[in-house]
């Protein structure tokens, strides 16, 4: 159970004061009050922040991503690394800011690009190649279900 929900049935049900009810989940008072009052769940929901800090690093930032966008993953330099890099440049923000922005240049190169997934299917003369498989199968055999280890070759 929930301690929303603990809360809610110890002061109705078994009508525990509000004080107790604080000092047993180390919560304050006001708090115990709106999670007796609230019935539904609350729901959090981030907006968006915009990279304030950034300002006339925004540029220098996207040309090491466009540069790097080319390169091996290990090849290319992390949000930290970055961070480190635009701080020698003279940057005095935080790397929160780096990192949001690290992560929204990605999520959107992604979409620009469109290929979520790729299928190349496979296609060869017949006897050029051949496939071959390991399974195992339940089969009854003398009215014992034993399960056997079958080979398949296409």
């Amino acid at each position: 159970m929930n301690g929303r929900a603990e809360i809610r049935r110890r002061y109705h049900l078994d009508k525990e004061s509000i004080s107790s009810l604080s000092k047993a989940f180390t919560l304050s008072r006001p708090t115990i009050r709106k999670h007796i009052n609230t019935v539904e769940e609350p729901v959090y929901q981030c907006q968006s922040q915009p990279c304030r800090m950034l300002g006339e690093f925004n540029a220098v930032l996207e040309s090491w991503l466009e540069q790097e966008a080319h390169l091996p993953r290990k090849q290319k330099r992390t949000a930290q690394r970055l961070y480190d890099c635009l701080q020698v440049d003279g940057y005095r923000g935080s790397y929160t800011e780096v990192q949001r922005y690290v992560k929204q240049w990605k999520k959107h190169r992604a979409s620009n690009l469109g290929i979520k997934q790729a299928f190349v299917p496979l296609a060869f003369p017949i006897g050029e190649t051949c496939q071959f498989d390991w399974s195992q199968e339940s089969v009854e055999l003398g009215g014992v279900v034993q399960t056997i280890k079958v080979a398949h070759n296409d």
